[in-house]
């Protein structure tokens, strides 16, 4: 072929390889344009694992202030969960689930479909503050809510005194009860020489109330009357003396009796001439009321028979009282008792003690009772109020600025939106939220979150729920998890060596015989589920002990599902690139057991819990990795290592940081989560009791979490959407709550951990 054409023939191939290329070339910009444009998409970043999964209100406040304004008003972001892109975001949505707590997410894990899939950053949280909600929506939230029937059942004056209003001879303290509160009785050893008041006549509903109250000191005695005060029905002071002690006073305890010594020098009056005034005083049927009772009559060394004590009449649970100060603000509005160092005055505190034995006959028990769980609460806010002022402010004592979330946007010229809640109920004649309003504020919010920079949702379960049913579910359900069953083993079967061999798999809480099998078996209970379900992959089949042993899971009714439990919770985004592995010394340390590890790739983060009361390590750890891929590398880097004699055995992770949290609380409680009682095939005869409320509150738990679905489908792309369970916090029960973050169409890849 001659030179000149092959030159032209070259020319030809060149010409059309770039016409070829040309293409790719277009769409290798394009898949660059598009990959950029993806990474400038807002998402979230987490920088906590394991035991530090949790943060405050006020970190969640600071959060959602950096989200809606950027660095405006002093906002920064946050390094627990950082933004990126924020100026993207197409909008901020707070979707709060009242009365719904972290307790429920992992008891009805299954019924949260939605909830668990989209919100990929989930954040333990104290239980429900008020403050919070206020400093968000402002004060038109504040944490009133009303009392449930069902609490008001289970309340101690309800259980003891009925519905209904009675007259005052059915609160006066019967023998039994006087002597459970130490009250002076006739003939008992310690009131040999007390004087008894004349009253002996039968008491009706009319008889007479006597309101009474005494200050002591000090002396070589003991406690000895000082001041005693009467009132009447009327609230008239009948009896207002000074009384001279007649051993020498030690202390005058003046801060409280008011008592000084200049007071007392010209008194001559002794506890004779009171105990002769009182008897002359009081008719036949008169009641005496007053406040822890006991300490003053036995002051008087005076025996009386019909007595109404204010301290048993407002009962808390667990024999607890409340203090007359106290009550005498929650429900009678007085402030008595101040504390400028000039002491009780008797004569106001025997009036006080007489109108709240007033108020309870006359409103009746549940209106008390009602009182009663109000107070509960004011307490309990009370001493919240205390401990945030006793921590050190930054500002110099300078007040927090009282004005709301919403409040700022709005003087920024951004529109907000705050639907349900008791600003809801306020519309609703004071109803509490049911399902048909829930369906209304849905219905609100698909309408109005499109248009509204920062809304703020809330839906209520419709009627408060007692818990505790619940909770002792959870243990149940938790208890099943841990528990394995293996055998059978010989009759020469010794737990020792048993011992050894299931605890290379993880701590093992508890071992022990099954005492009612043909052929031996024992029953394991492990700290965490990982290990539980490692030691029934790796054992079930083998020989153990010269037995040829199945290793399984209790079968009841609420383990039926137990391995759709186990494969959802292995999916869990908190658990995404994060494995478990066992066979620590006990001893390791984290900087010893990372250097170990060098062989595995990308290793980001490593959690190794401890016992909750010697400190420490046990013998397995979590580790996180900065993408799945490098965790399943990892695992087959330690099987390898494995099959070469070493004892680490590893497993995808099960257990989300804040449901290992909850498990360790209780044990650290020392509440020992209950153990299945029976052989395993034994278990597939049980028959659960019918259990409504479950049964009711996880028909409202899937109702929730359609809500939240269709509220979702809904938002505008790219907005930050915050799904906050605020859990509970009353006197009888406290749970934690739980926050779930995340951004309609986030890309996941880029959803990863601030280390990544």
């Amino acid at each position: 072929m001659a030179p000149e054409t092959q030159v032209v023939k070259s020319k030809r191939q060149c010409e059309d390889n770039e016409n070829e290329e040309e293409p790719q070339k277009i769409k290798r910009k394009r898949k660059f344009a598009e990959n950029e444009k993806e990474a400038k998409k807002p998402h979230l970043s987490d920088a906590l694992f394991g035991g530090e999964c949790k943060i405050s209100y006020d970190q969640l406040y600071e959060f959602l202030k950096y989200a809606a304004l950027g660095k405006q008003h002093g906002a920064t972001q946050s390094s627990w969960c950082r933004i990126h892109h924020r100026r993207r975001l197409s909008g901020v949505s707070v979707v709060v689930l009242r009365e719904v707590s972290q307790l429920h997410f992992y008891l009805f894990y299954l019924q949260f479909k939605f909830l668990r899939r989209m919100f990929r950053h989930h954040f333990s949280l104290p239980p429900a503050s008020g403050d919070f909600m206020e400093r968000l929506c402002g004060a038109g939230i504040k944490n009133h809510r009303q009392i449930s029937s069902l609490e008001l059942e289970k309340d101690p004056v309800i259980q003891k005194y009925g519905n209904e209003c009675r007259g005052l001879s059915n609160y006066i303290l019967t023998p039994k009860e006087m002597r459970l509160h130490n009250y002076p009785i006739e003939g008992h050893d310690d009131c040999v020489c007390f004087v008894r008041t004349p009253c002996k006549g039968p008491v009706t509903d009319s008889s007479p109330l006597f309101g009474l109250d005494c200050e002591m000191c000090l002396t070589e005695k003991g406690s000895e009357l000082t001041r005693i005060s009467v009132v009447d029905a009327s609230g008239q002071c009948i009896l207002d003396e000074l009384v001279k002690p007649k051993l020498p006073i030690i202390n005058y305890l003046t801060s409280y009796s008011g008592i000084t010594e200049k007071l007392l020098l010209p008194v001559v009056t002794t506890l004779s001439d009171i105990q002769n005034q009182l008897k002359n005083l009081l008719p036949a049927d008169a009641v005496l009321v007053g406040h822890s009772l006991n300490f003053d009559l036995r002051a008087l060394e005076m025996v009386h028979p019909n007595v109404i004590d204010t301290s048993v009449l407002f009962a808390r649970k667990r024999n607890k009282k409340f203090k007359l100060k106290f009550l005498a603000e929650a429900v009678l509005g007085k402030d008595i008792q101040r504390m400028d160092g000039t002491g009780h005055d008797p004569t106001e505190d025997a009036l006080c003690a007489l109108e709240l034995a007033q108020y309870f006959i006359n409103q009746g028990p549940r209106k008390a009772s009602e009182m009663n769980l109000e107070a509960q609460l004011l307490e309990t806010r009370k001493i919240g109020e205390k401990l945030s002022c006793a921590l050190p402010n930054p500002q110099n004592g300078a007040q927090k600025p009282t004005q709301s979330l919403l409040d700022i946007l709005h003087s920024v010229g951004q529109k907000t939106l705050l639907l349900g809640g008791w600003a809801e109920a306020a519309s609703n004649n004071g109803q509490t939220q049911t399902g048909p309003q829930n369906k209304q504020i849905l219905q609100r919010a698909l309408e109005e979150v499109p248009t509204s920079s920062f809304s703020v949702i809330q839906f209520g379960l419709g009627s408060r729920q007692d818990t505790s049913d619940l909770v002792a579910k959870m243990r149940t359900k938790l208890a099943n998890l841990l528990t394995i069953y293996a055998g059978p083993f010989g009759k020469d079967i010794c737990l020792k060596p048993l011992k050894k061999i299931f605890k290379k798999y993880g701590h093992i809480q508890s071992i022990r015989i099954v005492p009612d099998t043909s052929e031996p078996h024992i029953c394991i209970q492990y700290e965490v589920q990982e290990a539980a379900q490692l030691a029934v992959e790796r054992l079930n089949g083998e020989e153990i002990g010269g037995s040829l042993v199945k290793v399984q899971r209790p079968i009841t009714e609420s383990t039926l599902d137990c391995e759709m439990l186990l494969k959802e919770l292995e999916k869990d985004s908190d658990n995404e690139g994060v494995i478990y592995l066992a066979g620590l010394r006990k001893t390791q340390r984290e900087a010893d057991l990372q250097q170990e590890l060098g062989y595995l790739k990308d290793l980001a983060s490593v959690f190794l819990p401890r016992d909750p009361r010697t400190g420490r390590s046990r013998n397995y750890c979590f580790l996180k990795f900065k993408t799945p891929q490098s965790a399943a590398n990892a695992l087959t880097a330690i099987e390898e290592h494995g099959a070469q004699g070493s004892d680490l055995r590893g497993r995808w992770a099960l257990t989300p940081p804040h449901l290992h949290q909850w498990a360790s609380k209780i044990s650290a409680e020392g509440s020992q989560l209950a153990e299945p009682s029976s052989h395993p095939e034994a278990c597939l005869q049980e028959v659960e009791p019918p259990f409504a409320l479950e049964q009711e509150v996880q028909k409202q738990m899937k109702a929730l979490d359609r809500k939240i679905k269709k509220f979702f489908q809904h938002l505008p792309n790219h907005t930050l959407c915050i799904v906050l369970l605020p859990g509970s916090n009353r006197p009888s029960e406290s749970h934690p709550g739980f926050a779930l973050l995340g951004i309609k169409e986030e890309n996941p890849l880029l959803s990863s951990c601030a280390w990544c």
